[in-house]
This record gives C-alpha cells, sequence and structure tokens, in this order.
C-alpha cells in the first residue's frame, strides 16, 4: 500500500493532477464503499499528497464517481460504483498518477519511423 500512495508520477517534476472531485450520494448503497474510503483513506491520502486539491460533493441519487481534473484542461471520470475501499483508493491513486493525456489509439501494433517494405517480421514461416 505504500507504494500506491507515495509513488510519483510526474512530467518534468509538476503534478499534472490539480484538482481531485469525490462525488457521492449520503444514502445510496452504491456509494458505501466511497463514504467509507472518506471516512478512512481519504484523510491520509490528502496529507500524502498535499499538491492536490480534494473536493467532496453530495449528489443525492447520484452513483459515485471520481473526477480528475488536469493542468491540461482535461477531466477524466471514474465511476466508483459499489466499489470496496480499497478499489476506490486505487482508482484515486491511478488518476493522481496518470497525465491527462487523451487514450490515442494505434492504427497497427507496430510503430516505426521507417517502416519495411517488405512488411513486418513474424515467426510464422509458410513454405
Amino acid at each position: 500500500m505504500f507504494y500506491l500512495l507515495y509513488g510519483s508520477m510526474s512530467q518534468r517534476g509538476v503534478w499534472q493532477l490539480q484538482k481531485l472531485v469525490v462525488s457521492y450520494c449520503n444514502w445510496g448503497g452504491s456509494s458505501r464503499g466511497i463514504r467509507a474510503f472518506m471516512e478512512s483513506e481519504l484523510p491520509s491520502f490528502k496529507e500524502a499528497n498535499p499538491q492536490l486539491e480534494v473536493v467532496t460533493e453530495l449528489n443525492r441519487g447520484q452513483h459515485p464517481y471520481l473526477k480528475g481534473l488536469y493542468k491540461n484542461k482535461n477531466e477524466r471520470v471514474v465511476s466508483v460504483m459499489n466499489m470496496t475501499t480499497e478499489d476506490v483508493l486505487l482508482c484515486a491513486t491511478r488518476l493522481r498518477n496518470s497525465l491527462g493525456r487523451k487514450v490515442v489509439k494505434l492504427k497497427t501494433r507496430h510503430v516505426t519511423k521507417h517502416p519495411s517494405v517488405q512488411g513486418t517480421w513474424t515467426t510464422d514461416m509458410k513454405i
């Protein structure tokens, strides 16, 4: 658990996550794990990450989620519906560790600046 809280993932020494929004419902059963996370793990998470602004939102009748707002104006939303305290902590740590870039799907599995004229090498030899 120590490596999850104190790992470093920044770009050029600057943390990319500016704000973490914890949204929950104080009545719904799907928010049970995040309410337990807020009581037990959130204070230590705040202490371990002083560069991070953590805000809690009460949304009655809605499923819980974590929203990360990054320096590059991107935001990432992760649903934590019906998760345990450890899973919510893992999601919050992953949001903190990510750079906030959009996910780009690669067109091919093989990426190179100079593609081969003969094609991509494979281990299958067909004679």
